[in-house]
């Protein structure tokens, strides 16, 4: 990720109004911010979370509180993620993902 083109800003994510998406289970409440090909997100999984979709994008992932578990469509690795860890992907490498949250967790998002 190349980091340009990228003005210099600060960001209240309290002023930004949540979109909620439901998953396969549960939802999500999403505060977005996206600046030319840069997106930052953060995230409020709800209890019983389950994406609906298999994703094979790159992000940078940071867990504020909470904890949930990256899935992989391949069956082969499964990440158990916790407040105060991150995951990283690149675009379109490896087996495509989703999020699973059993007791709801809070991240950080950068893709």
């Amino acid at each position: 990720m190349k980091l340009s083109n990228l003005p210099e800003k600060a960001i209240d994510w309290s002023e930004i109004s949540p979109t909620v998406t439901p998953g396969a289970a549960g939802a999500a409440k999403i505060r977005a911010v996206r600046t030319n090909d840069v997106q930052l997100r953060v995230v409020e999984y709800g209890p019983g979370y389950l994406a609906d979709h298999w994703c094979a994008k790159g992000h940078i992932l940071y867990v504020i509180s909470g904890a949930l578990r990256i899935e992989h469509q391949d069956g082969k690795e499964t990440y158990e993620l916790s407040a105060g860890m991150s995951w990283r992907s690149a675009d379109g490498e490896g087996s495509p993902h989703r999020v699973r949250s059993t007791d709801g967790a809070t991240v950080f998002i950068v893709d």
